[in-house]
């Protein structure tokens, strides 16, 4: 995936970013969550846009999908666990390829929400839970923030 970030090699570290906040049109409505305020913050750093659940095979636009007792189902009820599994699986690999020090990742997604996510009615009702791609981040050891953490302040001090 390409960036408007700037992946000036000289730059320190790497951080995984979930590319719809970058500006790729990668949502499930074909769309983008771009957030021109993180561009200042990431000037710092290498940046490896993420997006577990094109990774994974699934087209853009696609239903929307939630987690249901930690399985992804979209609208219509089919299980997309496969293709979140994939997704998750290959973007890690990718990771595993640079010295990742943390990841930004979109609030509330099935697959990167960092502490909230949509409880799988599809009626807007947010849960506390963490997307299948931010949770196997952590459990592989990574840092995981959500964007609002970010500009919120609530990141360590730059290094």
């Amino acid at each position: 995936m390409s960036s408007s970030i700037s992946t000036n090699e000289n730059k320190r570290p790497w951080i995984a970013v979930s590319a719809c906040l970058l500006g790729e049109n990668c949502k499930y409505n074909g769309g983008n969550n771009y957030r021109a305020e993180l561009k200042e913050f990431l000037a710092d750093y290498k940046v490896i846009p993420v997006c577990p659940e094109v990774a994974g095979g699934l087209p853009t636009p696609r239903v929307p999908v939630e987690l249901k007792d930690g399985i992804p189902y979209d609208r219509d009820g089919i299980s997309r666990e496969k293709e979140f599994r994939l997704g998750t699986e290959r973007t890690l690999q990718e990771l595993k390829e640079k010295e990742i020090a943390f990841a930004i990742l979109q609030s509330r997604s099935p697959s990167c929400g960092v502490g909230q996510i949509y409880d799988g009615t599809f009626s807007g009702t947010k849960i506390p839970g963490m997307g299948m791609f931010a949770a196997a981040m952590k459990a592989a050891g990574y840092p995981v923030y959500d964007v609002e953490e970010v500009l919120g302040g609530m990141l360590p001090e730059k290094k």
